[in-house]
């Protein structure tokens, strides 16, 4: 019996020293695989599944982490009573070297696959992992990140398109013909009546023992309703609630939301009016219609010219639409929506909305520094 209770305790010894020796060693070196081995070793003498395991090991070594199939076949061989971590000795010159071959043989495989993991390339090299890390790490110094979204992949003349149009609204700004405190920007988008949240917001703190909470997929059809948003430097111009089955065409969109942005304008600036006043929109198919151009011009109205595919330059884009759906909370229908939009949107600090034109004149200077590639990437 006490031959039982040292036994037991020593191997309880060995696991808290492994448990808590595990995220040091992350950050003392980086595991190679007799490392990993001796760690699916030790865990499975504690009777550990290889579930748990493999996800102990991608909890801290992330993209690192021997896959699960490697874990689960080791784990099955200590099971069985194997002893050693290092592999079988096999015939022919060490596959360990770090070559100048071995190198070259490594960058081909990646540069023709960029997505190829490390077990991978263990299999095509037939390379130890610590040799294939320490290839991609110390030789070729590459680091695997994770895919970026980009909103369309642009062509040479689109990315083109975008340098001249910014180039050119630059220039009208900097020369002083333009001021951003005349520029009126808008936009539609659809706002859900019940909000899910970020990933990120949905995350609670529970206790071990309590399952992690639920949050319901949103349905397809569950209700929403478009907005039509103006706003200035100075804040907002017009909050425009479509109804349910109406179609946003030119007609609609002149006499629902340029005419009250035109008036609410005048309004704001009873001296000089529509003076000066540039209309910052997209390129979708009410906008670009003939007669809403035609309006505008009527009205004195000129309209900053738009790079296509480009929600990156869209000021309700790129800041308004996603702040307002961060802030919002459920809503029982498209009134009270209506209601807390207006709400949140004049509870933000005029400093707010300057700001974001000012970003604006960054975002457009990005965008020709970068070739006309999309560079939200590259914003700090």
């Amino acid at each position: 019996m006490c031959t039982c209770r040292v036994l037991l305790c020593s191997i309880e010894s060995e696991r808290n020293k492994v448990k808590s020796s595990l995220n040091t060693l992350h950050f003392i070196f980086s595991m190679d695989k007799e490392n990993f081995r001796f760690y699916i070793k030790v865990r499975t003498a504690l009777n550990i599944q290889a579930v748990a395991i493999h996800d102990e090991l991608r909890t801290v070594f992330g993209d690192d982490a021997p896959s699960f199939q490697t874990v689960a076949r080791w784990a099955q061989w200590f099971r069985e009573g194997r002893e050693k971590i290092e592999d079988e000795e096999r015939p022919g010159r060490p596959v360990t070297e770090t070559t100048s071959e071995n190198i070259e043989q490594v960058r081909n495989i990646v540069v023709d696959d960029p997505y190829v993991t490390i077990e991978e390339l263990q299999e095509q090299t037939g390379l130890s992992y610590g040799t294939v890390h320490r290839i991609l790490s110390d030789h070729l110094k590459l680091r695997k990140v994770t895919a970026r979204y980009i909103p369309k992949q642009l062509t040479d003349s689109q990315r083109g398109e975008r340098v001249r149009i910014c180039k050119e609204n630059l220039s009208r700004f900097e020369d002083g013909r333009w001021r951003l405190c005349d520029v009126v920007t808008g936009d539609e988008s659809w706002f859900f009546h019940q909000q899910t949240g970020r990933k990120a917001s949905n995350a609670a703190w529970v206790s071990k023992e309590d399952p992690p909470p639920t949050i319901v997929r949103r349905i397809r059809f569950a209700p929403k309703t478009l907005f039509s948003i103006f706003f200035k430097s100075t804040g907002p111009i017009l909050i425009h609630r479509v109804e349910r089955g109406q179609t946003v065409d030119h007609e609609y969109y002149i006499e629902n939301c340029l005419q009250p942005v035109i008036q609410e304008v005048k309004k704001q600036r009873p001296l000089s009016g529509t003076h000066a006043i540039k209309l910052q929109h997209d390129n979708g198919t009410p906008h670009a219609h003939q007669a809403v151009s035609d309006y505008l011009r009527s009205e004195g109205v000129t309209i900053v010219p738009h790079p296509p595919n480009s929600p990156d330059l869209s000021p309700c884009d790129f800041w308004l639409f996603d702040l307002i759906k961060r802030n919002l909370s459920d809503q029982t229908d498209s009134i009270s929506l209506h209601h807390a939009i207006i709400e949140f949107m004049y509870s933000l600090d005029k400093a707010e909305y300057k700001k974001t034109f000012d970003q604006w004149i960054q975002r457009m200077q990005l965008c020709v520094d970068n070739e006309g590639d999309y560079f939200e990437h590259l914003m700090k």
